[in-house]
């Protein structure tokens, strides 16, 4: 999620791991700056799971507030339209026949049994304590005692060095200075406007989780735990060191190493140690990771409005590249096998239409409410099934399957073309299509096209064009807006195509997907007019969404009067600006062939692995 380079351990930032070489060598005391930005990339995009939902909504005092606490941290990644639009609790009870509902009570019956059991256990083991004799219960009291003592002193003695690992090769951490004059004055504005956004951060909102731009003070909201995270600082340090601000950088990399803290311990550098504590997320009857957990308790929950407390599908299913990586640097299968779990989990279970429901019951094992969306909620889920594919150097051929099948699903059940000529992707909704898509949505244009090559039958030409008309009706929407803004959703109906109904939909937060498409398109295509569209863009927000204090979210973008929402969001700095400078940039700088960018666009390298198995895994076949 932020660069890669360096959290502190005991001060000191970590060293590149070499071939051959200690995770923690001594022999050198300074780090090539291309290693140090790996490491960054590596790590930090892993602690993006603590921060979770970047996407908010404005704030609204209709909309339902939840108290996370101060320990609570959401496992990624929900975006939070569907927290303000779905708070209401929609909970469906879903009766599919007879046979559903005699399944669903032996479960509950099996459930019940299975507390039952577990209170008698305790009961009996409290009893059996009680007959113990004095002397007995001392022995038992001092060898827990020095159990403690033990565990305490491999505490202080630190976490075990990481072994020895290939880094992977850093190709493509250059400049990236486009030949043409035009190109590189529109590149050199975008970073203008990354340091307009990271001044007025440092300026009045330093060591918050985000900013009031015109406030003019830290912006700190509950979905990161009522607490000062420095989301903004975590989330925008990669975009800093690929613009070649460094002098910014060095001070957010500064930032973290001394202050960002978890459950009152100050963090020790390692993503690592992090991962240790969301592990218990995973304490369900599936293994299905609950959304929030507490870093002190280890005690996960869901959100009430999910469909009965369901997990969600793009929660539990944007975490395989973070936790592979962390399996490769650690040697610790446990990561790798967290995630695989889930995989194979989905793979067993009964989809409808071939459809992944956005809700999962952790604790049953059912689909909840039957709501499919490439949008919010279920978007990144199938992202993360072509990018392990494509991290893996194309050998996880497991996910390019799964990824594949669920695109034919989507293509046959929510993708239509409008009156209009307009192609859109609905959300299909108990049987019934929706034909409204969200900016979120606007996504799957770049995933099209960057899953295009590999696909089967021969379908690569269809998938790039696939990709081209969802860049086409997205723009359509931003320029069917006063503001050339896109609204954050809209819809194909009654006479209206792309164009927002609800008043509630029509805000821009400065939200990257439809930069991120063109980008993408961008990179295959070499089709001048997705540079022309993301201009276009970058125009727009800079007259729009600037203000004194920073850059800030409109609420209407069919007014030439828009109120502010006065939240310059961290991903604007972390997405929304990084898909901006390299839509300007060549293409040697972070090459697709060598780099895979996570759900919120931090880049991490492909792992060229070779004959090299992950512990825990079984070889995978070209």
């Amino acid at each position: 999620m932020t660069t890669p380079a360096l959290l502190p351990l005991s001060g000191r930032r970590i060293p590149a791991l070499s071939p051959g070489a200690s995770s923690f060598p001594h022999h050198r005391a300074t780090l090539r700056l291309s290693e140090k930005f790996i490491l960054l990339l590596i790590l930090s995009a892993f602690i993006t799971l603590c921060f979770g939902a970047f996407f908010f909504l404005p704030d609204n005092s209709k909309h339902k507030r939840f108290d996370l606490g101060l320990e609570d941290v959401l496992i990624p990644h929900i975006d939070a339209p569907k927290m303000g639009k779905h708070a209401a609790g929609q909970v469906v009870i879903h009766g599919q026949g007879g046979h559903d509902e005699h399944r669903h009570r032996e479960e509950e019956e099996s459930l019940r049994d299975k507390i039952r059991a577990d209170h008698e256990r305790a009961l009996q083991e409290a009893k059996e304590k009680l007959r113990k004799s004095r002397a007995e219960l001392q022995a038992e009291i001092q060898t827990e005692k020095v159990r403690v003592v033990e565990e305490l002193k491999k505490k202080e003695a630190g976490p075990r060095p990481l072994p020895p690992v290939p880094m992977p090769k850093v190709v493509g951490v250059s400049d990236g200075e486009p030949p043409e004059p035009a190109v590189k004055e529109k590149r050199d504005k975008i970073r203008e406007m990354m340091k307009h956004a990271w001044d007025s951060y440092r300026q009045y909102g330093w060591g918050h989780n985000e900013l009031k731009p015109l406030a003019k003070k830290g912006h700190t909201t509950n979905i990161f735990g009522n607490s000062q995270m420095g989301a903004t600082i975590v989330d925008a340090l990669d975009s800093l060191y690929i613009m070649g601000l460094h002098e910014e950088f060095k001070d957010g990399q500064e930032w973290i190493e001394q202050n960002l803290d978890f459950t009152g311990v100050v963090f020790k550098l390692k993503a690592v140690q992090l991962a240790e504590k969301l592990l218990p997320a995973f304490n369900t009857p599936t293994g299905i990771p609950w959304a929030m957990v507490n870093l002190k308790s280890g005690v996960g929950r869901n959100w009430g409005w999910a469909s009965a407390g369901s997990s969600i599908l793009a929660e539990f299913g944007t975490l395989h590249m973070e936790f592979v990586h962390l399996t490769y640097l650690t040697g610790n299968p446990v990561y790798y096998q967290k995630v695989m779990h889930i995989r194979k989990l989905l793979a067993k279970m009964d989809r409808p239409n071939g459809l992944y429901p956005n809700y999962l019951n952790p604790r049953t094992g059912r689909w909840g409410q039957h709501h499919t969306s490439v949008g919010g909620l279920g978007d990144s889920f199938y992202e993360y099934l072509l990018k392990a594919w494509l991290m893996s150097d194309k050998t996880d051929t497991e996910a390019r399957k799964t990824y594949d099948d669920a695109i034919e699903a989507i293509e046959r059940h929510l993708i239509r073309k409008s009156n209009g000529g307009l192609t859109f992707i609905g959300e299909w909704k108990n049987g019934h299509l929706e034909r409204k898509m969200g900016h979120l949505t606007c996504f799957a244009g770049g995933m099209f096209a960057l899953g295009a090559d590999g696909s089967p039958d021969d379908k690569a030409g269809h998938y790039l064009q696939l990709g081209a008309e969802i860049a086409h009706t997205c723009h359509e929407s931003y320029d069917r807006t006063v503001l050339k803004l896109g609204p954050e959703a809209f819809k194909f109906d009654s006479g209206l195509e792309a164009v927002a109904v609800r008043q509630n939909e029509k805000y821009y937060i400065l939200r990257p997907e439809v930069i991120e498409t063109y980008w993408y398109m961008w990179r295959f295509t070499h089709d001048p007019k997705y540079r022309q569209w993301g201009w276009e863009a970058a125009q727009a927000i800079d007259k729009y969404c600037r203000v004194s204090g920073g850059f800030s979210g409109v609420k209407d973008v069919y007014s030439s009067n828009p109120t502010y929402d006065d939240v310059q969001q961290s991903f604007f700095l972390a997405e929304t600006l990084k898909y901006l400078y390299l839509l300007f940039s060549s293409d040697d700088l972070l090459p697709l062939d060598s780099w895979v960018f996570n759900t919120e666009a931090h880049p991490l390298p492909v792992l060229h692995l070779g004959n090299i198995t992950l512990p825990g895994s079984q070889p995978a076949q070209r």
